[in-house]
């Protein structure tokens, strides 16, 4: 179906330009290759023949491909102030509604606020491949927002066309085993940014036996493109550690004795696509496909990395303000400054009580600017409605791992009949949901600072 609809546009496209050749009398088609960008968008605006339209598109997109940093500066910069809402019709809608506050006004006002670069991006995507260039645009944006902060509001465009252009039900769940195509195999080798994918042998380890599993959204408009994937590992408990999940001399588990679905990694494919949501739908419906294989499961529970706990904990030590280390938990935590430290069975023992409760404190207490927690895997899982079950010492002891968190990892618990109820509860008024395990490595939790709901 994605075929057809792609020749069906490039056919489109080729019958556009055939007609563009035969406008002489349009001299901003005929030369359209000479004109500043700006303008040929500009005309994409006001055509009104749809075959047209997607040819120049198609041209457009063509050029922008071939811009240096300094064109595509100059083209955001375009899309900023010259692409705005119409201000006349802007400054009418205003009066009539304001002479006669009624739908009709309203409607008329909510149309001429909407700023013109809406409809050419709208336009843009018509062409073939044009949504997938305009992903690839928007990354590019996001790249610049840090220097300009002004282009703010094309992102904020990009992100509300693609909320709907990626709604959940234009995505189509698929499983990726060994019989999936190569193509998309390479991609998620090359997307995975949790616990890098090493050789082809280390992929078929993780999606090929039995007791594993993975699942991947795609879009009809992105071929052979995966939005975002999960890797599951199914097993008889809880994992702790990551190491015997991605172990190379591991025998599969025992199908009839399954009981709990451990998801240690949820990859984002598209950078572009940040900041449009498909995790939780992911999760959601990942946990109906495995429990139709596997009705037996029980538990359905995430290993997940803590990618900013020990930048924090450095400050945290660095401070003499801090309030969550103790003189001792200082003493103790300058055991992870030495060399493999958590090779030291006794090394280890003497900084895991201090370890864990300074991580516990990260997630139940430090917030940021907008009150949610710090951690941004944290504020994923909570917001799709999990618990924070458990706190993993020495759990993922690879570089990466240590560099980020010490080696700790974290539980999140997916109970099916609490989803909803956390969510809300996170959502509506910042509450925490976690375990009592988690909640008593702090036990001197202020309630003034925030709420942590029990079990």
């Amino acid at each position: 179906m994605s075929a057809f609809f792609g020749e069906l546009m490039q056919t489109i496209a080729r019958r556009g330009r055939r007609l563009l050749g035969r406008q002489r009398d349009t001299k901003a088609f005929v030369d359209g290759d000479q004109k500043p960008l700006a303008e040929l968008c500009a005309d994409l605006i006001s055509i009104r023949g749809e075959a047209s339209g997607v040819a120049l598109s198609a041209r457009i997109l063509r050029r922008y491909a071939a811009l240096d940093d300094a064109g595509r500066l100059a083209f955001f910069e375009a899309l900023v102030y010259g692409f705005g809402p119409d201000a006349h019709r802007l400054e009418r809608a205003v009066r009539d509604w304001r002479a006669a506050p009624d739908y009709a006004t309203a409607s008329a006002l909510h149309l001429a606020a909407e700023p013109r670069r809406l409809e050419l991006l709208r336009r843009l995507n018509l062409a073939a491949g044009g949504t997938a260039a305009l992903v690839a645009m928007r990354a590019e944006l996001m790249a610049l927002l840090p220097q300009h902060t002004d282009f703010r509001v094309v992102d904020q465009d990009f992100v509300h066309l693609f909320a709907s252009w990626f709604n959940r039900g234009f995505l189509v769940l698929r499983r990726i085993d060994w019989s999936t195509s190569a193509n998309i195999l390479e991609k998620i080798i090359k997307y995975e940014c949790v616990h890098e994918i090493r050789s082809w042998d280390d992929l078929r380890r993780r999606i090929d036996p039995p007791d594993r599993r993975c699942y991947a959204f795609f879009h009809p408009a992105l071929i052979d493109e995966p939005l975002i994937f999960i890797e599951i590992a199914l097993d008889t408990e809880i994992a702790g550690a990551i190491e015997p999940i991605l172990s190379t001399g591991r025998w599969p588990a025992d199908a009839d004795k399954l009981t709990t679905a451990i998801f240690y990694s949820i990859s984002n494919c598209q950078k572009g696509l940040a900041g449009v949501s498909f995790g939780n739908f992911l999760i959601k419906q990942v946990v109906e496909e495995v429990s139709q294989d596997f009705p037996q499961l029980s538990a359905f529970v995430t290993l997940s990395p803590v990618p900013g706990f020990a930048a924090w904990l450095k400050q945290e030590r660095s401070s003499d303000s801090s309030v969550c280390l103790s003189e001792a938990d200082r003493k103790a935590l300058a055991t992870i400054d030495r060399p493999s430290w958590w090779r030291d069975d006794d090394a280890s023992g003497q900084v895991e009580k201090s370890l864990c409760a300074a991580a516990a404190y990260y997630f139940l207490r430090a917030r940021n600017r907008q009150g949610l927690p710090l951690d941004p895997v944290a504020r994923f899982h909570l917001g799709n409605g999990a618990r924070l079950e458990h706190i993993c010492f020495r759990a993922d002891v690879s570089d990466k791992g240590l560099k980020q968190s010490h080696g700790i990892m974290v539980n999140y618990l997916y109970d099916r009949e609490e989803i909803d109820s956390n969510h809300e509860a996170f959502s509506v008024g910042r509450v925490i949901v976690a375990s009592h395990m988690v909640k008593n490595l702090v036990p001197a939790l202020s309630s003034r600072e925030m709420t942590v709901q029990s079990n």
